[in-house]
């Protein structure tokens, strides 16, 4: 599902192309490559080890899983110091013997989990949900623990979510392909890889799951939210006119369901402006923002991220524009004064968005500096 390219030269193979070895499941371009990769590139050492793990897939998740849970835990180390884990209450896992991680909007002494207990935790609520037929609401609220704080309510984000990613991806990824909790399971996958900027590595994950979702007959709403997911992938690659094509498709979908709003249409008008921004279509930004905010803020108010995250996209078009007046900096410096205050109270210091917000603050300021200084104001 997510290995994607051939194990000898990283051809892309897509979902379909290619052979697989007969033994383990790993995948190849074609027979050249497989021969090679036995007689040079160590899979002759490998394949029974790969077999004996479930295949190619399942050995991949577990060596990813591994990684990304020993980053988590040395990023943390010096946060948590002294501390125990707020389920086990132990400082070091009893099995596994690792450290502690924070990632979350907790702050002071909560919040303090290994990501084995986070990992345990979310199996046996999700498994619960399904062998007592507890209903789908249900089953969806304890899947959030595969992503959300039980503390603070607030989602994961970096280390910390990419290592819960691998965790659900290796856990569910031999379910049928119309198990929703497999659709599920890739989904964290892709959203945990571009926790950490792995947005080359998020891409093929996103594209998986659109493919798969279209196969099985999934929800128009839930193939748009995937879609507006490859979009961020393209953003962050530099790929913005494509990006920029299916976000104005996403939004005006969203709209033409919700014409009032919801929290859906407003991430995707976040989105939308953010890729405008980045083109540098700045009044085009403006005037979507502009429509937006006081929907968001009606409807989510004035702490939720996506609300924030709409203003700071709104000052960035204001500071981020050459010819913008001084008014024009001035009012983007308060903003984003406003918007960073809050979401420091909020998320606390730590959290991405309160590290993006301050680093636009910051540049507004340069900005507006430079040009009293070049105007004389």
């Amino acid at each position: 599902m997510y290995l994607t390219q051939c194990a000898c030269c990283a051809a892309p193979l897509g979902l379909s192309l290619g052979k697989k070895c007969g033994r383990c499941s790993t995948r190849y371009c074609g027979p050249e490559c497989q021969v090679q990769h036995w007689k040079e590139g160590g899979h002759d050492q490998l394949c029974k080890k790969i077999k004996k793990a479930g295949g190619a897939e399942q050995y991949n998740a577990n060596q990813k899983y591994a990684e990304a849970f020993a980053v988590a835990v040395e990023k943390c180390a010096d946060d948590t110091k002294g501390q125990t884990c707020f389920i086990c209450t132990q400082a070091l896992h009893w099995k596994t013997k690792e450290g502690l991680v924070r990632g979350c909007a907790c702050r002071g002494t909560a919040g303090f989990v290994h990501v084995s207990c986070l990992v345990e935790q979310a199996k046996i609520l999700v498994a619960e949900a399904e062998e007592n037929n507890l209903g789908n609401k249900m089953l969806c609220e304890k899947w959030t623990r595969w992503h959300t704080c039980s503390l603070c309510e607030q989602e994961y984000h970096s280390v910390v979510r990419c290592a819960l990613g691998w965790a659900c991806w290796k856990t569910y990824l031999g379910r049928p392909e119309a198990d929703r909790i497999l659709c599920w399971a890739i989904n964290q996958l892709g959203n945990g890889l571009g926790a950490v900027g792995h947005h080359a590595d998020a891409l093929p994950v996103q594209e998986a799951e659109l493919s798969m979702l279209r196969r099985v007959g999934a929800s128009h709403a839930h193939v748009l939210t995937v879609q507006n997911n490859i979009a961020s992938s393209y953003h962050r690659l530099g790929r913005l006119e494509e990006s920029l094509s299916i976000r104005r498709d996403i939004y005006s979908e969203w709209l033409r369901f919700f014409p009032k709003g919801n929290r859906e249409s407003l991430r995707a008008a976040t989105n939308y402006a953010a890729c405008l921004n980045a083109l540098q279509r700045f009044e085009q930004a403006k005037k979507l923002l502009r429509e937006v905010i006081p929907v968001a803020q009606r409807l989510v108010g004035d702490t939720d991220g996506v609300t924030l995250t709409l203003r700071a996209n709104y000052a960035e078009a204001l500071y981020a524009n050459d010819d913008a007046t001084l008014d024009d900096l001035r009012e983007a410096v308060t903003t984003l004064e406003d918007i960073e205050r809050i979401a420091r109270r909020v998320f606390g210091g730590a959290h991405p968005l309160v590290v993006q917000f301050e680093a636009a603050l910051r540049l507004a300021r340069e900005i507006l500096r430079a040009c009293e200084t070049l105007r004389g104001a």
